[in-house]
């Protein structure tokens, strides 16, 4: 008799969960900084904006996908091990390049002010 073990809602749901608690508090950990930065125009706050500061709930927000994603590949019947070594380089991988991304966003920020990230301004 072959035993099919309990496809993981609960660490779903966690993961989900933390996840998007992480990601609240990096939104706010973020419009804070900015906020800070545009009052004084200093760049050094920008530039310690991407510190652990704005890193730790990055980070948890990272690993929530994480859980929520090998969760959620555990469910259809595979095994826990493959799931979560088809997930991770893949989460390691989005954060990456997302982190990336925010540093030269942040850095664009710093060299043109707001202006420069205007999206709208650019006719085609």
């Amino acid at each position: 008799m072959y035993y099919f073990a309990e496809p993981p809602y609960f660490l779903m749901t966690a993961g989900l969960l933390a996840g998007i608690a992480s990601g609240l508090a990096f939104e706010a950990t973020l419009k804070e900084a900015v906020k800070l930065w545009s009052k004084n125009r200093s760049t050094r706050t920008l530039a310690n904006l991407q510190g652990l500061q704005l890193f730790v709930p990055f980070l948890g927000m990272a690993g929530g996908i994480c859980v929520f994603l090998a969760s959620g590949v555990e469910i259809f019947g595979i095994p826990k091990l493959f799931s979560y070594a088809l997930s991770l380089p893949l989460t390691l991988l989005t954060a990456w390049l997302i982190w990336r991304q925010l540093g030269k966003l942040l850095l664009e920020l710093e060299r043109g002010g707001s202006q420069a990230l205007d999206l709208d301004s650019f006719e085609g």
